[in-house]
């Protein structure tokens, strides 16, 4: 179950446990070192605090070109074995620095003292390139073209921007993958901010937001609330790390709740803006189906808690209610006035980013991969896709982070 279109999290001190980062360097001092492989030179910066080590190309070249905006990409090794794939991109020649997610794009406009913004895809187990090429990022494939063209409505305009490959897996990360549901995602992220605040010291004060859309909505409120976490555990000095200046959580589409969004399915297929996908009776079926099977599944997901009434919850809604309607007409899950076969947004990219010139050039090593299955599949015994993120969307709210939720039925 991919929750990539149409349109209280309980953490076991084990699952937490489990969890692997890389140890601390032994002589507590930051390094930072050069190579050269296959013709293509190397940055490595080895962090002391997390023991994360970033590896990156400058200048590649690829995506974003707009004069004086520098770029970085490489990966952050994030525990053992743990790779993630970044790339940044930078206005300020004096400036230089690096990241550890995905990509990285410096602001188009005012980029020293415009906000850091992260963007995560969902999936789970889906690549953040999709957001980059295809929504948001510098750069996107115009009518399938073959190579990618500037894009002027970029979050990178006025954002400093970080597009986040996560879990170990996904896109271009590699590597040994421990991150089995929305929960034990967040400590790695927060490690993967706490190395790139220390290479861009720069943007320590920024005003910091995430955004992320469908599965985000798991994402985005246990992100965000992790992060405040940690903030207050560093205020009590019982934890160390750089402060995050969250100030703003987006939610686009949000996978947040299945008791409210398994229901919703049902009703936006018979009556929206457009047409219904199905008729009177098959909505009656489908309703009926939902309040006997589904709801009482969910219900039993979220009084217990448990992987296993989790588990069923996610097969039972997705078996009765998603996958039929999903399958129930011609029509695209991102833009329901469209065939199933719409070619928009165009895959293009994705053959762009595993050809031999553009890997070797940005300094990947693995074949990309948009949505690999065995990132999802570490999810589905945790039962995380029927767990409701709606109280801790709650709670992060109430803390007046400012928050945007949008959805659509067309794009």
């Amino acid at each position: 179950m991919r929750f990539i279109g149409f349109p209280a999290l309980l953490t076991s001190a084990t699952a937490l446990a489990s969890l692997s980062f890389a140890a601390p360097l032994a002589n507590g001092k930051d390094r930072r070192s050069f190579i050269e492989r296959d013709g293509v030179n190397y940055t490595v910066f080895e962090h002391a605090a997390t023991g994360a080590k970033l590896e990156f190309v400058t200048n590649s070249g690829i995506c974003e070109t707009t004069p004086g905006v520098n770029q970085y990409s490489g990966y952050l090794s994030v525990g053992t074995g743990m790779n993630m794939w970044f790339w940044y991109y930078q206005r300020n020649p004096k400036c230089r620095m690096i990241l550890n997610i995905v990509r990285f794009f410096e602001a188009r406009n005012n980029p020293t003292t415009a906000p850091l913004a992260t963007w995560f895809n969902g999936g789970p187990g889906c690549s953040s390139m999709i957001g980059l090429f295809q929504e948001n990022g510098p750069c996107h494939f115009v009518g399938g073209a073959s190579t990618p063209s500037l894009n002027p409505y970029s979050f990178n305009e006025y954002a400093n921007t970080l597009y986040v490959d996560q879990p170990i897996g996904v896109g271009f990360s590699y590597g040994t993958d421990s991150v089995t549901s929305t929960a034990t995602a967040a400590p790695y992220v927060w490690k993967l901010l706490q190395a790139f605040y220390t290479q861009f010291p720069q943007y320590e004060n920024r005003d910091f937001g995430i955004f992320t859309e469908s599965y985000g909505g798991h994402y985005g409120p246990e992100f965000a609330h992790y992060i405040q976490q940690q903030n207050s555990a560093i205020d009590a000095n019982t934890t160390t790390g750089q402060k995050i200046n969250l100030v703003a959580l987006g939610i686009n589409n949000g996978w947040i709740d299945g008791v409210i969004q398994e229901k919703a399915y049902v009703q936006f297929s018979y009556n929206n803006t457009y047409k219904p996908l199905i008729s009177q009776s098959n909505y009656d079926t489908y309703m009926a189906t939902y309040s006997r099977a589904c709801l009482p599944a969910s219900q039993a997901c979220m009084s217990t808690g448990t992987d296993d009434d989790c588990s069923n919850a996610n097969r039972r809604c997705y078996n009765d209610i998603e996958g039929p309607l999903t399958g129930a007409a011609n029509f695209n899950v991102y833009d329901i006035r469209q065939p199933s076969n719409d070619p928009n947004p165009p895959e293009t990219y994705v053959q762009y980013l595993q050809s031999a010139a553009v890997v070797k050039a940005i300094g990947a090593k693995s074949t990309y991969q948009e949505c690999p299955d065995a990132p999802y599949n570490k999810f589905t015994p945790s039962g995380d896709g029927a767990r409701s993120f709606l109280s801790t969307l709650g709670a992060v709210v109430s803390t007046g982070l400012t928050t945007l939720i949008w959805a659509g039925d067309a794009e």
